[in-house]
């Protein structure tokens, strides 16, 4: 996402680095999944509903706010959501460099992860990528294209080659040299990557619902076209396919 003029960073305590070697099923039976809310302005959408429908179960850490959870202990899914800073924005807000952190230890415990604009690109630089500021970006709905490796990729099992998602973001990601590149689109090259098996980085939104994108487009001066673009997106289904993409997320979770 772009920045925001005039945010002022809250300066809650680091997250607690948990250990590697999650993903082992909760006692409580579903699979626990943790998704981290880097921005209040950038929650989880349909992605909560879409775990609760499919018996996992979510818990939220808002390490904006202050939360000081960050364990993989028991945890067999993670989510990194996205955020109107950057990747380099540490100093303004340090619990980002502990969200990295919590990254590198999902990757090395090979616990399903993905990352979501912001999330894809702390994943890009974690695994050896890099994100580069205000290059590529993209504001509304706008097509990608899977590559060949993308179109057997389980992540995108039902799609069609050409779909379209909804964008809002500045920075772009470089994936690693290590990783299988997914999509790319003609306005930004590097849409999705995968790192070892289950670990993704997307640089588009497939969680965003009316109340997210009314919020978002609020302050652009194309507002109304976004807008009306996004509710005949969802009246003609084309949402489907962006849910589809969790949907088989999800199933990727023990």
């Amino acid at each position: 996402m772009m920045p925001v003029a005039g945010r002022v960073a809250p300066s809650p305590p680091g997250l607690q680095h948990g250990q590697p070697g999650g993903g082992t099923t909760s006692a409580k039976g579903n699979p626990l999944i943790l998704i981290v809310e880097n921005d209040p302005e950038v929650p989880p959408g349909v992605l909560e509903s879409l775990l609760v429908e499919a018996d996992r179960k979510p818990r939220i850490v808002r390490p904006h706010g202050g939360d000081p959870a960050g364990s993989l202990a028991g945890v067999d899914g993670l989510v990194v959501l996205g955020g109107t800073m950057s990747t380099r924005d540490t100093r303004p807000f340090p619990f980002l460099r502990d969200v990295k952190r919590l990254m590198a230890s999902a990757l090395q415990a090979q616990i399903p992860l993905l990352g979501i604009c912001l999330g894809g690109q702390l994943l890009a630089e974690v695994s050896g990528g890099e994100v580069t500021q205000s290059s590529h970006g993209e504001h509304g709905l706008h097509d990608i294209v899977l590559s060949a490796e993308g179109r057997s990729d389980p992540l995108f099992t039902g799609l069609p080659e050409r779909f379209t998602v909804f964008q809002w973001h500045g920075d772009s990601f470089t994936p690693p040299r290590s990783a299988v590149l997914l999509a790319g689109s003609p306005a930004c090259a590097h849409q999705a990557f995968r790192v070892g098996r289950t670990a993704y980085g997307l640089q588009f939104h497939p969680e965003v619902d009316p109340p997210i994108v009314s919020a978002w487009a609020a302050g652009s001066p194309s507002s109304s076209r976004i807008l009306e673009a996004f509710a005949e997106y969802r009246r003609n289904g084309l949402d489907r396919a962006a849910h589809q993409l969790l949907k088989n997320f999800i199933r990727m979770i023990p």
